[in-house]
Formats: structure tokens, C-alpha cells, sequence
């Protein structure tokens, strides 16, 4: 995996068959189709709502107003293909402890099963370690057992905290020491 920081502060990590880098504004389709095609016992504020947000354009204009940071979520773009086929990184949610980012990914349904998030995510942690930081979160759902095997072949454990919602099911958290 190679890695490097573009002279404007722009993360673009490269492994054998992808490129995480930042997101061109021409990929907001890419996001909306991701916001389309989630599970429905996520909740509502992550997926369409009944107005049709985030719209194409509310999309974009995160796109546009994203600045660089050692933490975010990065394109996901095969190389082969040149494709964007969604998204991996690290952002700050706010569960795990005072800096401990989260590692997220999510990928477009037509490329699921092929080894793309765990190969993501390596790199995503492997720039973690490189950065200095001592461990990452995650958080997954529990019905979710593609992200939970995912999480499990990169070395993260549960460790046995969980937020129960009664509708859309529990929120398992694990850890992993870089």
C-alpha cells in the first residue's frame, strides 16, 4: 500500500486494485446512489428522506465545501475500471475516545463480495498507524455480518458495548490497537 498527501493537503492512498482519494464533484451520483441503496433498518436520517434529501445538489455542495483533514471519507475508485465504487476512512464521530477516529466504509451494492472494503480499509489503517494514532472504533450494526467480517479480518474486537434501538437494531463497538 502506498500513501501520500497531495501539495493542497489531500490524502490519496493507493493499494494493488484502488485509489482512496479525495471526491470529485462529478461523484455526487456515486453518494446518492449509496444513500439509495441502504438497508431500511437504517435510520431515516441516513437514508432519502420523503422530500428527496440529500439531493444530487445538497450532495455536491458537500463535495465542494470539504476540506482536507488527516480524517475523512475518501473516494473508493478501481483501478481498472476507473470507477468510484464508494467510500472508506476516518471520521470523527464522537463514540470512541478524545482522538480515536472511526474507521467507516460503505460500497455500492453491484461490487459487494469482492474483498474491496477489507482492502479499503488496510489501507485506511495502515495510514492510521502512519499518522500516529494508537487505536480506531467502529461501530456496525449487528443484523450487518458483511461490515462485522470485514471489521474481524482487519483485527478489530468488540468490546461489548452496545446502544439498543428498539426499531433499527443495536450498535456494536470494536476497537483495534494500532
Amino acid at each position: 500500500m502506498a500513501g501520500d498527501v497531495t501539495p493542497g493537503g489531500r490524502v490519496v492512498l493507493e493499494t494493488d486494485r484502488l485509489v482512496l482519494r479525495p471526491w470529485r464533484v462529478a461523484e455526487a451520483v456515486v453518494q446518492r446512489e449509496l444513500w439509495t441503496e441502504r438497508d431500511p433498518r437504517v435510520p431515516p436520517h441516513r437514508r432519502i428522506d420523503a422530500e428527496g434529501r440529500p439531493t444530487l445538489a445538497d450532495l455536491e455542495e458537500w463535495i465542494r465545501a470539504a476540506r482536507p483533514s488527516s480524517t475523512g471519507l475518501l473516494a473508493v475508485e478501481r483501478r481498472s475500471a476507473r470507477d468510484v465504487i464508494g467510500y472508506c476512512g476516518l471520521i470523527d464521530s464522537g463514540r470512541g475516545a478524545d482522538g480515536e477516529p472511526e474507521l467507516a466504509f460503505e460500497l455500492l451494492r453491484r461490487v459487494w463480495g469482492q474483498g474491496y472494503a477489507t482492502e479499503a480499509s488496510w489501507a485506511v489503517v495502515d495510514r492510521a498507524r502512519s499518522c500516529g494514532y494508537r487505536r480506531l472504533w467502529a461501530t456496525v450494526w449487528d443484523w450487518n455480518t458483511a461490515s462485522r467480517r470485514v471489521l474481524a479480518k482487519l483485527g478489530f474486537t468488540e468490546t461489548g458495548r452496545r446502544d439498543v434501538h428498539p426499531v433499527h437494531g443495536t450498535t456494536l463497538f470494536a476497537t483495534r490497537r494500532l
